[in-house]
């Protein structure tokens, strides 16, 4: 349990892959309990499936990337990030509790899931009747987020007595490990990207989907935006790398750009984590793990798109 709050801890943050080392930790200790070695067991499943989803409070490495292109607003995609990685992990935990025949109305589950939902729900009405207080809201809540989350972080360790800097540097050298472990797994990983992008298969596959909706006649103003979508499922830094490329072409504050940052702080990367989670641990039947980990990607692009025409000038 402990590694697994730690790694969706990660996850709430926006850390990218500082939630790896932890997710690798909860899935060996998962697989402790697992009775069938080579098959991913329901928790382990249900973990994964969770963890892809990419629940994120704040996006910290998006709005650092964000203010390195001199963007006027970096936090700008705070509140669309937030509504829509919210949309893509309550997806993914109802496909996998209805496939794995879990009761979701629970009084504790409704409560959680539909107060976060109530009050989301709130915030949106609310900033589209007053659409002046977005930026606002967005700096002052975002960035008083983490400055809170940085005290309280220091707070803790002095009141535990644990030294953070050392602790720090421990946790810095299990990581350098857990690099060389999975470095087979992340060239496997680039290779099949890397050829993928280089085939122009990507290519075809935004000009197809814009040559399809300008067809139905509705705004394809996302469209650019899209070769980011397309590859966050695949690797992160593939995602990132189209995230800046866009940015970079369209400008940091143009709607192309912000959808992208939305993008990118959304859904995790499904194919790595499974391959890298599963592998790291022997596993090579992994059920329904990546099917139900699309439905949540696919759920974040279709609320992302959304949410981005509601708080974004295009």
């Amino acid at each position: 349990m402990g590694h697994m709050v730690m790694n969706f801890s990660a996850n709430l943050l926006g850390l990218d892959n500082a939630a790896t080392p932890f997710g690798l930790k909860a899935m060996q200790s998962l697989q402790e309990l697992n009775p069938r070695k080579d098959t991913a067991s329901d928790a382990q499943v249900m973990f994964m499936v969770l963890h892809a989803s990419g629940l994120t409070i704040i996006p910290v490495s998006i709005i650092a990337q964000r203010a390195i292109l001199k963007s006027n607003d970096p936090t700008s995609i705070f509140i669309p990030c937030m509504i829509t990685t919210f949309a893509a992990t309550v997806v993914a935990l109802t496909v996998v509790a209805i496939r794995q025949k879990i009761n979701l109305f629970q009084p504790v589950i409704l409560l959680w899931v539909g107060g976060i939902s109530a009050l989301i729900a709130a915030l949106v009405f609310f900033l589209r009747v007053h659409s002046n207080y977005i930026v606002p809201f967005s700096n002052v809540f975002s960035n008083g987020l983490i400055l809170l989350l940085f005290v309280v972080f220091i707070i803790g360790g002095m009141v535990r007595r644990v030294n953070v800097y050392e602790t720090f540097i421990e946790g810095a050298k299990q990581g350098f490990q857990v690099a060389v472990t999975i470095i087979p797994y992340l060239v496997a990983m680039l290779v099949a990207i890397g050829v993928l992008r280089s085939c122009g298969v990507l290519d075809l596959m935004i000009q197809g989907i814009g040559s399809f909706f300008h067809f139905l006649g509705m705004n394809t103003d996302f469209v650019p935006a899209l070769p980011t979508a397309l590859m966050r499922p695949l690797s992160g830094a593939a995602g990132r790398g189209m995230m800046i490329s866009t940015m970079t072409q369209y400008g940091p504050d143009s709607f192309v750009g912000r959808l992208a940052c939305v993008f990118q702080g959304t859904a995790d990367s499904t194919f790595y984590i499974a391959a890298l989670y599963f592998g790291s641990v022997g596993i090579n039947k992994i059920r329904y793990a990546i099917p139900a980990a699309l439905m949540a990607d696919l759920a974040a692009i279709i609320t992302a798109i959304l949410v981005s025409y509601l708080f974004f000038p295009h």
